[in-house]
């Protein structure tokens, strides 16, 4: 059984005639209906009931009909992807980001890219780490932005920047008048952090020491556990009196709310800083849009 003879059983199927489905099939009569026949002779049955002036699938042969037609639909498909991997900007790219990274790369990456790739639809999405990893291992993605240290089998990572951490507070904070601040001071006060799977706040709570212990130690006495889905709700929460929280220096915008309710401090050098990566598999053929999405952000 081969497609063509697929395409001729359709063909016949549409035209009831074998001259006008050679025709549309831009083959001779006889080879439409020895193919045909060979192909009645595979399957052990008579796809076609055969008059003088028509041609009319037999009821068997009308499902068999419908089914070489979902195939030749299927390949025609298959096709179309096969076109589309000429032009490796030519067609849908799924890129994801970690909470801490895609709202403040994403609308700056995004314009960029249709300035690059205009012919290349984009789709993204913000996640934990652990899923952007196991969605990039099963090409439900295509590349994530994450921070590094970041190893996954068969994936390669390529460093794009750094960036420091750095102190959001209240305007009336009692270290609003410091020019920098030491990572050990933070463990003297309530600091509010992302939730429990945020690699950002397994980071800040490795480059302040002794600031783990302290929030225990607040959210023990407090009888509550005081933590933000985001960073944008964490600078709400300190807004309003809440605490002090770290923040990566691109998540620092303040521009929300006056001078005197949120106020930015660096650390003392050297500052806590992360690296941010582009992760892609190792097999994935499309390097061009790698190249695309790493030169967007020179931008």
């Amino acid at each position: 059984m081969t497609l063509t003879e697929l395409r001729y059983l359709v063909a016949l199927s549409e035209a009831g005639h074998f001259r006008k489905a050679a025709d549309a099939c831009n083959v001779s009569q006889p080879t439409l209906s020895i193919a045909i026949k060979k192909l009645e002779e595979e399957l052990g049955i008579d796809l076609f009931e055969r008059a003088r002036h028509k041609v009319s699938a037999t009821p068997i042969g009308e499902r068999i009909v419908d089914q070489a037609r979902t195939i030749l639909q299927e390949i025609n498909k298959l096709v179309s992807l096969a076109e589309q991997g000429k032009d490796p900007l030519g067609s849908v790219l799924s890129v994801g980001a970690i909470f801490t990274v895609g709202p403040y790369l994403f609308p700056r990456l995004v314009p960029r890219i249709k300035q690059l790739a205009p012919d290349m639809p984009m789709y993204i999405e913000e996640s934990y780490t652990a899923d952007l990893r196991v969605k990039l291992s099963r090409g439900t993605l295509d590349a994530i932005f994450v921070a590094l240290p970041f190893t996954e089998p068969e994936v390669v990572t390529r460093p794009l920047f750094d960036e420091s951490f750095v102190i959001l507070l209240h305007g009336d904070h009692p270290l609003a008048d410091a020019k920098a601040v030491e990572p050990a001071e933070l463990a003297r006060h309530k600091v509010l952090l992302m939730g429990e799977g945020h690699c950002f706040r397994d980071q800040v709570l490795e480059a302040c020491p002794g600031l783990k212990e302290s929030i225990a130690e607040h959210n023990s006495r407090d009888h509550a556990i005081v933590e933000g889905s985001s960073l944008e709700t964490l600078k709400h929460m300190v807004a309003s009196g809440m605490g002090i929280t770290v923040l990566p220096e691109s998540a620092a915008n303040t521009a929300l709310y006056g001078d005197d309710d949120l106020i930015v401090k660096p650390f003392t050098d050297p500052a806590p800083s992360r690296t941010i990566a582009l992760a892609w598999r190792v097999s994935y053929p499309r390097h061009q849009a790698i190249d695309v999405l790493a030169e967007a952000l020179k931008g």
